[in-house]
């Protein structure tokens, strides 16, 4: 879900974690608006003293130094404003893995293949090349297992996963919904490798019957990007099987329950 540019407030209270050149561009653009009330004043205050945090003294002041609302967020910090209304900011900032990464990835494998190799794609590599997720990850997750071709790169692919953090890892399909195969989408060739991204539904409903905290903390950020009638349907049309076991059905029901306040659909 795209954030505007100057939109400093979605920024940070819609997302788990913030993209600090995201952030200095937000507030930036914040800053260079007029009448900037109490609590807007605190959030950039707090927002640039996150990105001190964050980058280190040096690169924080060539920032400071080159940005246009310079005077104002000076002013800004320099204004006695009291304690950080805005404790958690710290630790939300973080660098994510983008998606020009990951294609970059998979562009320097495709090219070390002597035939076309096909992999299907899911977990959040597939949210994040698709935009629906932004956050850090090392895992590009295929499903089944990785194709021969592949992981007989030994060489090659280690040195691949030590340059770019990411390693190519594996699940079983059993944990996507019904079907799921019939809805992937077609990235475009990188070299002889071809990607296939899960839909982000059914991305979404394999964390749905998830107990694990990150995998909830990806649907936060999911659910308002999706249209929850279209959830409704693929989630009674492919996960039968998941709702007759008596485990997999409590976490969908604890997860869905955080995420809209109701009972999970029957």
């Amino acid at each position: 879900m795209a954030v505007r540019a100057h939109d400093l407030w979605s920024l940070v209270l819609d997302r788990q974690y913030v993209d600090p050149r995201q952030l200095a561009d937000a507030v930036e653009a914040q800053a260079e608006e007029e009448s900037l009330d109490f609590r807007t004043r605190l959030l950039i205050r707090d927002s640039v003293e996150a990105l001190r945090g964050y980058w280190g003294e040096r690169r924080f002041r060539d920032w400071v130094e080159g940005c246009p609302a310079r005077d104002k967020i000076e002013a800004i910090r320099r204004e006695d404003l009291g304690k950080p209304g805005f404790p958690f900011l710290r630790d939300q900032v973080m660098e994510p893995t983008r998606p020009e990464t990951i294609r970059q990835f998979f562009e320097e494998l495709g090219s070390r293949l002597h035939k076309t190799v096909r992999v299907n794609v899911g977990g959040s590599g597939a949210l994040i090349l698709t935009g629906y997720l932004s956050r850090q990850t090392q895992d590009l997750d295929v499903v089944d297992e990785l194709p021969e071709e592949i992981r007989s790169l030994h060489k090659a692919l280690h040195s691949l996963m030590q340059r770019y953090r990411l390693q190519m890892a594996h699940f079983q399909s059993h944990y996507l919904p019904a079907g799921w195969e019939q809805r992937v989408h077609s990235l475009e060739p990188f070299g002889r490798l071809r990607v296939f991204l899960v839909d982000v539904l059914d991305v979404f409903l394999s964390k749905l019957f998830s107990a694990r905290e990150k995998d909830r903390d990806d649907l936060r950020a999911l659910a308002p990007q999706l249209d929850k009638d279209t959830i409704v349907r693929r989630l009674k049309e492919t996960t039968a099987a998941w709702q007759g076991e008596p485990y997999l059905f409590q976490r969908a029901q604890e997860n869905w329950q955080i995420l809209y306040g109701e009972a999970l659909p029957s």
